[in-house]
């Protein structure tokens, strides 16, 4: 599946994140499925990585899995006006823009908390998360 999210289910910034996502795209083409979730799982072993270790979301287009910074950019293509304009962060070295996502997603739980369970989505949203 393509344009699809892998995220961390019980993280509070990456729930946050989807949420944010939700409200701020410019069309409802993105797909979301948690980590922990069977396909989040099985997804991340095919693009070789270890869903007991995730340190970043996935981000799945046109076959191809990006993470860290590069995924967050791509998916920032995705949202309207004026959050698109965070697009400008590409001008930066990906040395640069990972340092600065790598503190933040060692620290996501300390800073922003965790849930039990993962995220539901409402109804109306189901379609649009993978659940397998």
């Amino acid at each position: 599946m393509d344009n699809l999210i892998i995220f961390d289910g019980v993280c509070n910034l990456c729930t946050f994140s989807v949420r944010f996502i939700l409200q701020h795209e410019s069309a409802p083409i993105l797909h979301f499925t948690p980590l922990q979730s069977e396909a989040g799982a099985r997804l991340l072993q095919t693009y070789g990585f270890d869903p007991a270790d995730a340190k970043t979301f996935v981000f799945i287009q046109n076959g191809q899995a990006y993470t860290r910074s590069t995924a967050a950019l791509r998916v920032a293509k995705y949202l309207r006006w004026p959050w698109r304009g965070l697009l400008i962060f590409r001008v930066l070295p990906s040395a640069w823009r990972d340092a600065v996502y790598d503190v933040i997603a060692r620290n996501r739980y300390r800073w922003f908390g965790q849930k039990e369970v993962c995220m539901l989505p409402t109804p109306e949203l189901r379609a649009r998360f993978v659940e397998d």
